[in-house]
């Protein structure tokens, strides 16, 4: 890995912050990398307020999205809420029906088959809004880049309300509204929200015109917390405060559905890095392994002992995920090996039996592998569908618009994106992705790069610097849990491998007689010899707590090690 030493701040910018705030120098460094630089921002980051968020009436389109369900609503006019079949869709579509059924009856849900309609709004979605007289479509997470469906959506007579956040194309479709904050005729302040941020925008509006404002709509927050994790979006701005607050409700009075979901699993309190690893991964195994349908139902239902039953099912789905991917992955890293395709700048694989529910999970295994551009595809009918994966700093939809002649339909964000091509096309697609990214990637970002904060001693490691660094959460990309270099650090003498197939590394790290540190390398057994015989040696790692027998220590938690 490469390791990337952030700049210093200036130092009278330090000393300018320690003094305001009166903290550490360590601290304020860390505050200062994060654009934080005065003391009415620290306040902002450590007390998110709702007072943080935008009127939604800033976005593009909101007054007409409002109009025209405020009159559905007067009218009596049946409205379908459509969404993705992921945890940002299936989350929107829990929030805005559950909203809307607290203002009209008429309201039903709709999530496409995976298998049967691929991703988006479909043609068998607007047929059977038509054959079941719904008049009013409101698309969440979805939509932005749907021009031909739009349009025969309104040929059928059916009006459709778009809240997507996906990049849009040249043409917007006609629909009555379209929000979307990276529209480029959209002045939204904040322009990283994910689909249920959107979705969570047009109801704060809604309920805005019934008198209520945010603090009466905290209820929905745990949906958009779940969907900011796991749709990996900035947790910076508006995400951070509707991330902060949605932590709230998940751990003090969360739905049925998520209350059943943390049962399943059994944890006290989560963080927003359990949300992404515990609860996102068996929400979205419904989609990718059965219906999305699963998930909305989940999510919406109001009797906590049914929701109980449906989460059994829910969790089930995830370990039929979890044992199809871990095939799907040595299938995959078999095939590279048997091509040489580690050699490449991209990774593009292909079988036409591979579960298309799991490819997305897959393309991340193998960029985790070779740290490649990555395309996983499978068959999906008559075409062949792909998730891609990218590494940090190269825009994977960029490199897809280059290909775009070879491709049928293309979407999503600068680091992961799907797409679907005809089969006879699949080698010239595959040489034009390798071609284009060969050409426009920084040879460097080949190689993973590790980010350090700050480089201190073991010894200013303490209970003080910890406890602060816990309010920084909840982390995200755009503020990572701080990470910390130390060099010529020693084992003590008792470092060794440890859990299966010695995969990870335990030892105790010193400077001194007085500052010794139990750390902990998951995934970095094969570091063990670095560490041996009493040489110096340099580490990257976050600063964490371990629990153990009621006893609660300070624990170093090592992302890498080197000579």
């Amino acid at each position: 890995m490469r390791w990337n030493l952030k700049p210093k701040p200036e130092a009278s910018k330090i000393d300018t912050l320690k003094k305001a705030l009166q903290v550490d120098d360590i601290v304020a460094t860390l505050l200062l990398q994060r654009g934080i630089d005065t003391y009415e921002a620290a306040k902002t980051f450590f007390r998110p307020s709702f007072e943080d968020l935008h009127n939604p009436f800033l976005m593009k389109d909101m007054d007409l999205a409002v109009s025209r369900i405020e009159k559905a609503i007067a009218d009596g006019e049946n409205i379908l809420v459509y969404g993705d079949y992921d945890v940002d869709g299936t989350t929107s579509v829990a929030l805005m029906s559950s909203y809307l059924k607290t203002r009209i009856d008429s309201v039903a849900t709709y999530i496409p088959d995976r298998y049967d309609e691929g991703y988006g709004i479909s043609y068998k979605g607007i047929d059977f809004a038509h054959d079941n007289d719904f008049s009013l479509i409101i698309a969440l997470d979805c939509g932005i880049k749907a021009i031909d469906k739009i349009s025969y959506a309104k040929e059928k007579g059916i009006d459709f309300i778009i809240c997507d956040h996906h990049r849009p194309g040249k043409h917007l479709p006609d629909a009555v509204a379209v929000l979307d904050p990276k529209r480029y005729d959209c002045e939204y302040p904040f322009k990283e929200l994910c689909g249920c941020g959107v979705g969570f925008k047009l109801i704060t509006a809604l309920a805005s015109n019934q008198g209520q404002t945010v603090e009466d709509l905290t209820e929905y927050l745990d949906l958009v917390a779940t969907a900011i994790g796991a749709d990996i979006v900035p947790i910076t701005g508006e995400n951070r405060a509707l991330a902060y607050f949605g932590l709230q409700v998940i751990n003090t009075n969360p739905r049925p559905g998520m209350k059943a979901i943390i049962a399943e699993v059994k944890k006290e309190e989560l963080t927003i890095t359990d949300v992404v690893f515990v609860v996102a991964p068996r929400i979205n195994a419904a989609g990718r392994m059965k219906h999305g349908n699963h998930a909305v139902t989940l999510l919406t239902e109001t009797d906590f002992n049914l929701a109980a039953e449906y989460a059994v099912d829910i969790d089930q789905f995830n370990t039929d995920r979890r044992e199809t991917d871990k095939r799907i992955t040595e299938e995959a890293l078999i095939k590279i090996e048997e091509y040489n395709e580690q050699d490449h700048f991209t990774t593009v694989v292909y079988n036409e039996n591979w579960h298309k529910g799991v490819i997305g999970i897959v393309a991340s295994r193998l960029t985790e592998t070779y740290y490649r551009p990555t395309l996983v595809f499978t068959k999906s009918g008559d075409k062949l569908a792909a998730s891609a994966r990218s590494v940090k700093g190269f825009d994977v939809y960029d490199a897809l618009e280059a290909c775009s002649e070879h491709i049928e339909q293309f979407g999503g964000h600068k680091y992961a994106a799907g797409l679907t091509l005809l089969p006879e096309n699949y080698n010239a697609f595959k040489a034009k992705f390798e071609s284009v990214v060969k050409e426009k990637i920084d040879p460097k970002l080949l190689t993973p790069e590790l980010k350090v904060d700050l480089e201190i001693g073991l010894n200013q490691v303490d209970s003080k610097l910890f406890r602060i660094i816990q309010q920084f959460a909840p982390f995200g990309p755009g503020n990572m849990s701080p990470t910390f270099m130390t060099q010529n650090v020693k084992d003590t003498g008792w470092g060794k491998c440890v859990g299966e197939d010695d995969k990870h590394i335990r030892f105790t790290a010193t400077q001194s007689f007085a500052d010794n540190l139990v750390c902990i390398g998951f995934g970095l057994g094969d570091k063990i010899d670095i560490i041996k015989n009493r040489r110096p040696f340099s580490i990257v790692y976050s600063i964490d707590e371990n629990h153990w027998n009621g006893n609660v220590s300070l624990q170093l938690k090592i992302k890498d090690i080197k000579e």
